[in-house]
């Protein structure tokens, strides 16, 4: 009897070990949200409306020399890691002098030493900038580049209000601070 009891046991925790899920670790570039205002996505309040909402993956320096290496200067870029960096306008806006209609789109950047185009295309939805078309591109603006301080550690896009109805998106990986103006 102690036998079949035991040889039950095995035969079940066999059947359970072999049945068991194993799930992935944490992303090595995990996904983030960034909007504007900040505020809207943390203690709304009534009145507060998002403006801009930007989704994208947060790749880590971890000692790599990054622009003009990692991520090669002169060349389009998915402004991120892993899926492209999807940017959304809850309202028309202008980046520069050019407008945006309300709507969601992809973010891509060419970095450059002292200066990076920022674009913003129609397509969605695919993996890094393989299929990036330049075709559907929406706009592209050029802005300066400038070295930071204080080294960050993951990608990181955050938004600055500069005044009534203006802001900027700043993006920043190790030394590198770019800074989008915009107005709503």
């Amino acid at each position: 009897m102690n036998r079949r009891l035991n040889l039950t046991i095995i035969l079940l925790l066999i059947g359970f070990l072999s049945y068991s899920q194993s799930f992935p670790g944490l992303d090595r570039s995990p996904l983030d949200i960034s909007y504007y205002p900040d505020n809207f996505a943390h203690d709304r309040n009534p009145g507060d409306n998002a403006i801009i909402k930007v989704i994208y993956s947060r790749p880590q320096k971890r000692g790599r020399e990054l622009f003009g290496n990692l991520i090669p200067y002169g060349k389009v870029w998915r402004t991120g890691a892993n899926e492209t960096t999807e940017i959304k306008f809850y309202k028309d806006i202008t980046l520069q002098n050019s407008n945006i209609k309300a709507g969601t789109y992809s973010l891509f950047t060419i970095p450059d030493e002292q200066e990076w185009t920022i674009i913003v295309n129609k397509d969605l939805d695919f993996w890094g900038a393989y299929s990036y078309n330049q075709e559907n591109d929406v706009i592209r603006v050029k802005v300066p580049s400038k070295k930071i301080d204080s080294p960050v550690e993951a990608f990181t896009i955050q938004f600055e209000k500069t005044d009534d109805n203006h802001g900027k998106m700043q993006l920043a990986w190790g030394e590198t601070l770019v800074e989008v103006p915009f107005e709503y």
